[in-house]
């Protein structure tokens, strides 16, 4: 059964040492993630399940021990998801779990064994909500830490252009995540978040199916679109 959840958005920039410079300009999101994962130990549970966008290399299951590198954004830094003991697993983690991982690590987190999720994100809702009933059926008490950024195409200079429907996908969506609201998540449309280059859709549904019955409530922790990219933090609990 889930009970708690924590959606942080999944830029390498939430990384100081890939942020470099810039660093200082995300600093409240960071302190945003930190006190999402909080909730996640103060849930106690018994499997926390690290969920993020990816390409085909990256989707499917990854261990707990997983590592991952943050190489291919300037920087020599690895990570490993979850506890040291875990076993080293042969493929990376991608880019959105690794950033889970780095979060984790700054958490300290210590609470439950932890494994990750990547999903694809043309996957469709209904495929994203059957799998994430199946991950609250794993263990009596399952917690998710959900990675995944809004719309791409909040302004002139965002990575996907300025998109006028952007805005309010993105509303929507923070609306969805700060009420701890299934339905209204299921909602979004696929299509449009693939226009707008929205890669937390999938995972946000994936969250949804998990919730389905659990009575969860939701506060919304940040909402902000630095970079013209919308960044999303909230807690389930």
């Amino acid at each position: 059964m889930l009970v708690a959840a924590a959606v942080c958005p999944c830029p390498p920039l939430l990384v100081p040492e890939v942020a470099a410079g810039a660093a200082p300009e995300l600093d409240a999101l960071r302190d945003a993630c930190a006190e999402a994962l909080g909730v996640l130990t103060g849930a106690r549970p018994d499997l926390l399940i690290v969920i993020g966008p990816a390409d085909r290399a990256g989707r499917g299951p990854h261990p707990e021990g997983a590592t991952g590198t943050f190489k291919g954004f300037g920087v020599d830094l690895g990570v490993r998801l979850g506890r040291e003991k875990g076993p080293v697993a042969d493929r990376p983690l991608p880019p959105s779990l690794a950033v889970g991982a780095w979060l984790l690590a700054r958490a300290q987190w210590a609470e439950a064994s932890v494994e990750g999720l990547g999903v694809g994100e043309p996957l469709e809702t209904g495929r994203c909500t059957s799998t994430g009933r199946d991950l609250a059926a794993r263990a009596d008490r399952v917690a998710l830490l959900v990675m995944g950024d809004g719309s791409a195409c909040r302004t002139l200079k965002a990575p996907g252009y300025l998109d006028d429907r952007a805005a309010a996908f993105d509303a929507a969506a923070a609306h969805a995540l700060g009420t701890a609201d299934p339905d209204a998540l299921i909602a979004l449309d696929e299509s449009l978040a693939y226009e707008l280059k929205a890669a937390g859709r999938a995972p946000w549904q994936v969250l949804a199916g998990a919730a389905e019955g659990a009575g969860l409530g939701g506060q919304l922790l940040y909402e902000d679109a630095p970079y013209g990219v919308g960044y999303l933090v909230a807690t389930w609990s």
